[in-house]
């Protein structure tokens, strides 16, 4: 790049947004000469100045193309006339229609030489002449002296001026289809709408293509005159909430875009909800899948850090690194700042993550709930927030000083009050009486830069006599970067991992507003929250304005994301049994192809416990028919491997039990058990008996030894739809809303049949679809016709209670399982959702959209697998939240899914077929 186009870029990018009132609007420019005051004419001509004349919303920008001078602001509400100039007799300046004059009490003097510092203020009332090269007066004189006019009304008169100005451009100015990529691309929509940035709004043109969104800026403040992304380089896209409205659209791209992400505000909720849903209904965008629940999954088994799930909570909270009012927060994790190590393993050099800030320090929370006590509604807490653009900035002065400018009118804080020693500040939190700030991300992440005075900013000098340099790290930091290092590695060390949970409560969950924020000492000004207020609501364009100012400068509260205890962080160590909620206290399944065919002769599958052996995913991901037939004459319900001997037992609508020899390839028995079809079947440990549950109330205990059914249980007013026996306890479900527990105990030594004895029930609202046990037992899990999932305490000292009953599915559950350490449930139901539930606190993290159903599941190791109402079998590794695999099993849907202990899987279908699975490898 040659020096003559480093001083245009320097010219061009001198101007920005930050030089005016946050928010201001730019319109235009114009290309002047400026004659400085206070000279002759013919010097001033002599001295004359090019440059552009920028016309924004509340001021009117010069910006000299010489960089060694300042640029000049001349702020509306101080401009008395803006008018044409006449010059004297002899004038060589009085050119007809091309002279402008600026008559202002104040003029403002900026970035002199390129230097970015406090802003000149000249209070003197002097005018201004500007001489327009290209343009008239026609041109530019009526909206400068419309702006000006405006200037001179109330704040909110003004605000709704400026915004009738705004609006008359956008909807006069339509897009230039000339900057279309390609001639093929179909129109979708075109809408008005703002570019966000932070302090600065830029509005514009949006056009959504069949393969682009573009946005076309109104004013060329931006190095492109026209923004162009690709659909396929999007990778997320996220409705945002911006100043209080649901008006807000976040883009972000891939490395191939010509920008990492774009933030888009609109005038309205509907325009907003209209690009989006067209949006997504354009092939070309494909998503990266960002689910809520599924990130709190793989956080909470250990695939992604803290800083990372962090990240994405201020993400779906609707915080952004293009709102400061909304700028993403993060936790001060260590407290101690004087050490000269850094000691990860004593628990006190940590901040205590389940207090505020604010209630850290007992002494100073006294004080604060003594004035919140006799407080008059609405009561509140703490007098400030946690996050706020001030705050932002108070961290990241030394890399974002025009930010600073910006905000601060002009000036920098008080060198003694900037951000200047990690001790101090911390020690401020702790006990000022108004500072309760968290950090911000950069504490976590890069290089620690906006820890360091790169020296360009002047920003004073402190009482002691000493400048502002780079911020004092504790003793066991070497230098910023290691300050960064260390942060993140106690942000990601054992003890904030397993106390994190307990910070997200207080910012995103249940703790932040209501009855239990004022119980964790944790309530902020009403104002902060969300849905507090309906900024459009109020008609007095003076309140509101007061409202959005002070919402602006106090903070806002993130979007409350979860109601109930955030799940904690597993450790790598398996959860113990105590550790399970008593307040949310396998393998049964809803299940529900017959041809003897002809298969390559191999040896019978061994099946004895002597012989198990572990699948791996890789056995599950070749898998094989090993043995197929189809000898019933419908659906098949159930089908059982017998754990010590070489049978396959299956049940189906056609009411009949079958029992079929791995050894001999051939049907052994088929018995009609009743008049109405076979719902569940259990093979007992012995291997003599096999327990049926019908759809005709009964239970029927068939013994194998003596060819016939040796018992018939009544044990319902409707059908029996699911059947478990653990520990001589034998449970059966119903449509007739109970689960009854027998005592079912089996004597091998005898031949007399000892007929199941009622215990006890545990009562539902609804028919009961399916449920599933731990091992060994200590809590029930059950599904409903009305996807209710309940979860009972088994434990004798409880007698058998509902310690929770959780509404997860919209329609019936199919198939719940209990994960292999207690620590999760899974559930999928006919709304084809699949969920999983924490069981310590009970709250779903993880629900994913699978597309059919899914009717009964399994566990291999730690992997899930599921069969399918379109008959395939999915394989998932929920720690990681994905399918890792599927496979076409049957024609019909997949009714049953049961595990061998040697590599193997049996499957029944609704094409009347069981089918028995081993890995080719």
């Amino acid at each position: 790049m040659n020096l003559y186009s480093v001083i245009k870029l320097l010219f061009i990018f001198r101007f920005s947004l930050l030089l005016l009132e946050p928010g201001e609007i730019y319109f235009e420019d114009f290309s002047v000469y400026y004659y400085p005051v206070g000279l002759p004419e013919a010097e001033a001509i002599k001295k004359k100045q090019r440059g552009h004349l920028k016309i924004c919303s509340k001021s009117i920008v010069f910006v000299p193309k010489e960089i060694h001078l300042p640029i000049i602001k001349f702020p509306m509400k101080y401009v008395s006339l803006i008018e044409e100039w006449s010059g004297g007799l002899f004038s060589k300046l009085d050119a007809k229609d091309k002279v402008l004059k600026i008559e202002s009490e104040q003029m403002i003097e900026m970035k002199e030489k390129n230097i970015i510092a406090p802003f000149v203020f000249r209070k003197e009332t002097a005018e201004y002449i500007f001489s327009l090269n290209y343009a008239t007066l026609e041109d530019t004189l009526p909206q400068m002296c419309q702006l000006q006019r405006a200037s001179t009304l109330p704040k909110s008169d003004q605000s709704a001026m400026i915004n009738a100005i705004v609006l008359s451009r956008q909807s006069r100015v339509k897009f230039n289809t000339s900057w279309l990529e390609d001639l093929y691309e179909r129109i979708v929509l075109e809408s008005r709408g703002d570019r966000i940035t932070p302090l600065s709004t830029n509005p514009g043109r949006i056009m959504l293509t069949s393969s682009r969104l573009y946005f076309q800026p109104f004013n060329n403040i931006d190095r492109w005159p026209v923004l162009k992304i690709r659909l396929k380089d999007i990778t997320r896209v996220i409705r945002r909430r911006f100043l209080l409205r649901q008006l807000g659209l976040e883009i972000y791209c891939n490395d191939k875009a010509q920008l990492a992400h774009l933030y888009l505000s609109f005038k309205t909720e509907e325009d907003r909800n209209d690009l989006y849903e067209k949006m997504l209904l354009i092939p070309d965008l494909e998503l990266e899948d960002w689910g809520q629940e599924d990130m709190a999954l793989k956080w909470q088994s250990g695939h992604i850090s803290n800083y990372d799930y962090l990240l994405y909570l201020n993400s779906m909270a609707d915080r952004s690194f293009n709102d400061l009012t909304q700028y993403p927060v993060m936790p001060w994790v260590i407290s101690d700042y004087t050490s000269s190590t850094l000691d990860l393993n004593n628990i006190s050099t940590f901040r205590d993550l389940s207090k505020p800030i604010g209630a850290l320090n007992s002494e100073r929370l006294e004080r604060i709930l003594e004035r919140y006590v006799d407080m008059p509604e609405p009561k509140f807490m703490y007098g400030s927030h946690y996050s706020t653009p001030g705050y932002v900035l108070f961290y990241l002065a030394r890399r974002a000083p025009e930010y600073v400018l910006c905000l601060q009118n002009g000036k920098f804080d008080h060198p003694d009050r900037m951000f200047n020693d990690l001790q101090d500040t911390w020690n401020n939190c702790l006990v000022g009486a108004a500072d309760f700030k968290e950090l911000v991300p950069e504490f976590y992440n890069g290089e620690g830069d906006f820890l360091k005075h790169t020296k360009v900013v002047n920003f004073g000098f402190r009482q002691d006599g000493r400048p502002v340099d780079d911020v004092k790290l504790p003793p066991w930091a070497d230098d910023p970067a290691d300050f960064i290092s260390k942060l993140r590695q106690a942000l990601e060390c054992d003890y904030v991992s397993q106390n994190l949970h307990n910070w997200i409560d207080l910012i995103f969950g249940y703790k932040q507003r209501g009855l239990e924020a004022e119980k964790a000492n944790n309530l902020f000004y009403y104002l902060t929250y969300e849905g507090a207020i309906d900024i459009d609501s109020f008609k007095d364009f003076n309140e509101r304005s007061s409202m959005e100012t002070q919402i602006m400068e106090f903070g806002q509260t993130p979007k409350q994301l979860f109601m109930t205890p955030h799940p904690h962080r597993f450790s790598s160590m398996p959860i113990p049994r105590s550790a399970i909620s008593q307040d949310c206290k396998n393998n049964n399944t809803v299940t529900t192809q017959p041809k003897v065919n002809d298969m390559p002769e191999e040896p019978p599958i061994e099946l004895s416990k002597s012989n198990v052996k572990t699948m791996s995913l890789e056995d599950l991901q070749n898998m094989d028919i090993y043995l197929q037939y189809s000898l019933h004459r419908e659906a098949v319900t159930d089908a059982r491997l017998s754990p010590d001997t070489p049978n396959i037992f299956s049940v189906s609508q056609d009411n009949l039990l079958k029992m079929y020899s791995l050894e001999d390839r051939r049907q052994l028995r088929s018995v009609n058990m009743s008049s109405m079809a076979l719902s569940s079947c259990i093979v007992m440990p012995d291997n003599k008996t096999i327990v049926v549950g019908s759809w005709d109330n009964h239970v029927y205990f068939y013994s194998i030894e003596y060819g016939r059914v040796k018992e018939t249980l009544s044990a319902h007013d409707d059908a029996v739809s699911s059947l478990a026996w653990k520990s001589n306890l034998l449970y059966t479900a119903s449509w007739d809303s109970t689960i009854k527990i027998w005592e079912y105990i089996q004597d091998s030594s005898t031949n007399t049949f000892q007929t199941p004895e009622y215990m006890s029930q545990l009562d539902h609202d609804c028919g009961v679809t399916c449920f599933t046990l731990d091992d060994p037992v200590s809590f029930l899990v059950s599904g409903t016709i009305d996807g209710s999932l309940c979860i009972w305490d088994l434990s004798p000292s409880h007698n058998h209670y509902m310690s929770n009953q959780i509404p997860v599915h919209q329609d019936r559950i199919n198939a719940i399982l209990i994960s292999p350490d207690r620590r999760r449930i899974l559930s999928c139901g006919a709304d084809r959702l699949l969920k999983v539930i924490d069981t310590a606190t009970c709250t779903e993290i993880f629900t994913k959209d699978i597309h059919s159903e899914y009717l009964c599941m399994n566990w291999v190791g730690s992997i899930a697998i599921m069969g399918d109402s379109v008959g395939f079998i999915n394989v998932w590794d929920i720690e990681k939240a994905q399918q890792v695999h599927r496979w076409k099993a049957h024609e019909g849907a997949v009714m049953s899914l049961d595990i061998g202990q040697d590599r193997c899987i049996l499957t029944g279908g609704a094409d009347k077929s069981v089918k028995l699975w081993k890995p080719n490898i």
